[in-house]
């Protein structure tokens, strides 16, 4: 599993694109930072997401994923690995990236945020093993935060990032229920990494 997790953080420190997102996202967050500790925790949360989708979903989408699978065949650590490398990428990312908030003194906000936002990326990263496509998960994610946390929860019911915001703002009773469908998203990522990949 190590040298999965090894491998990942390689090919992400190695490839162009990736490498430039971060360093582009973690910008962003620095400069939002600097005008208030809200919009930072959303680009936080959305950065970590994005990043632990996409660094699931690039194997499919490049067929790389057969040469993992059969040079790793069983699919649970090397899944476990790639949950890891998002939990690590996403704590960097997040600690850089709010800069600008710990500058300006918010310092309960900045250290709650650091612990609350890698779990998006495990839900990021668990969602992109379920759907195998980052384009499909974005959509759908966006949908649902659209039509059913902001049109029927109205941003107050228990749902997934309802609760990473709810817990950003010092809410912590929220992040048992963010952890819940952290859970959720991992244990269908567990029966969805069996699935055979011609399809793909």
């Amino acid at each position: 599993m190590i040298a999965v997790v090894r491998s990942e953080l390689y090919r992400l420190s190695t490839t162009r694109s990736s490498a430039m997102s971060l360093a582009v996202v973690s910008a962003l967050g620095i400069t939002l930072g600097t005008v208030s500790a809200d919009f930072w925790a959303l680009i936080a949360g959305a950065g970590a997401f994005g990043f632990g989708a996409i660094g699931v979903t690039q194997h499919f989408q490049h067929r790389t994923a057969v040469l993992l699978y059969l040079t790793r065949q069983r699919r649970i650590p090397v899944l476990l690995a790639q949950l890891v490398t998002a939990l690590i990428v996403s704590v960097g990312f997040t600690a850089v990236s709010g800069a600008s908030v710990l500058a300006r003194g918010y310092h309960e906000e900045y250290l709650t945020t650091l612990l609350v936002a890698p779990v998006m990326a495990v839900l990021g990263a668990a969602g992109g093993a379920i759907a195998r496509s980052a384009t499909v998960l974005f959509v759908g994610f966006t949908a649902w935060i659209v039509f059913v946390e902001a049109a029927y929860g109205r941003m107050r019911e228990p749902f997934p990032f309802s609760a990473y915001l709810d817990a950003t703002t010092g809410d912590l009773d929220k992040l048992p229920v963010f952890l819940g469908w952290a859970l959720a998203a991992v244990v269908g990522a567990l029966f969805a990494v069996r699935r055979d990949l011609t399809g793909d």
